[in-house]
């Protein structure tokens, strides 16, 4: 396996230092997030706000701490739901093939012709706005092209002598799909989530900017921007610092994926 590169460590601490936000915002931010100060409207940023304050007085900053902690929580909630309903359902159609594979691919292939967007505004429809609702829709939405990128990889190891020597020994299918098929994959699905992760927080934003994601007062990075978006002339910095985060966070997760892979690619090892 290769070194992490530059860029690899430069995904590994964006990616660190939201994750440090996160843990940070669970027990301290600067001001309450929620509290209104009328006094205090359109601040620019200063000493006492760090990223000046929105229409209502309330403190960027804080909001954008507590708004890592919705945005990230939702994101690291679908990921682990589609890669987990993924991981299940491809390695079931990779290495059962036959009915079960047809069966699975068709109603996949289905899903797979709705655009993601379309899809999960369709599941928000119906069950509603709300944080719940984000993260079924958006798990709704990934899931396609998980179970694909999964039955694919599988489609290769089940063909490799140990699954066969599996076989052999008397091990049943599902021991040898839980025991050697899934595990062997694990790089591939390793990357697969890292690249996931920043695709379903773009997704979330895009979401909430639309108003269908989490509901007001409470703040995501999609909302915030949604928000700003009245005073772009006058109070840039309302729609600066959420979308500097969305744009931190995409370029670590795509820099963390593009290291993964190339870390456990065999191809490149010295």
């Amino acid at each position: 396996m290769r070194r992490l590169s530059l860029s690899g460590w430069i995904g590994v601490a964006l990616i660190g230092l939201l994750l440090a936000t996160v843990l940070v915002s669970l027990a301290w931010t600067p001001f309450n997030p929620l509290a209104i100060d009328l006094d205090h409207t359109f601040a620019p940023p200063s000493a006492r706000h760090w990223l000046g304050s929105d229409e209502f007085g309330r403190d960027v900053l804080s909001r954008a701490m507590a708004g890592a902690r919705i945005s990230v929580g939702i994101a690291l909630a679908t990921v682990a739901a589609a890669v987990s309903a993924g991981v299940v359902l491809g390695t079931a159609a990779g290495f059962l093939r036959g009915p079960v594979d047809r069966v699975l691919m068709t109603f996949n292939d289905a899903l797979l012709a709705f655009p993601g967007m379309l899809l999960a505004l369709g599941v928000i429809a119906v069950f509603g706005a709300g944080a719940g609702s984000m993260v079924g829709a958006l798990a709704v939405a990934y899931l396609p092209s998980v179970v694909r990128v999964v039955r694919g990889a599988v489609l290769s190891i089940r063909e490799r002598e140990y699954i066969e020597a599996s076989r052999v020994m008397g091990n049943s299918e599902a021991w040898s799909m839980w025991r050697h098929v899934a595990p062997n994959a694990s790089p591939q699905i390793a990357v697969l989530a890292a690249s996931l992760f920043g695709w379903v927080l773009l997704s979330e934003s895009a979401l909430s900017f639309l108003g269908v994601g989490v509901p007001a007062p409470a703040p995501s990075w999609g909302n915030m921007l949604a928000s700003a978006r009245p005073y772009l002339d006058t109070a840039a910095w309302l729609a600066i610092a959420p979308g500097a985060c969305i744009v931190a966070t995409l370029l670590g997760a795509n820099l963390l994926s593009d290291a993964l892979r190339d870390r456990f690619d065999p191809r490149g090892a010295p």
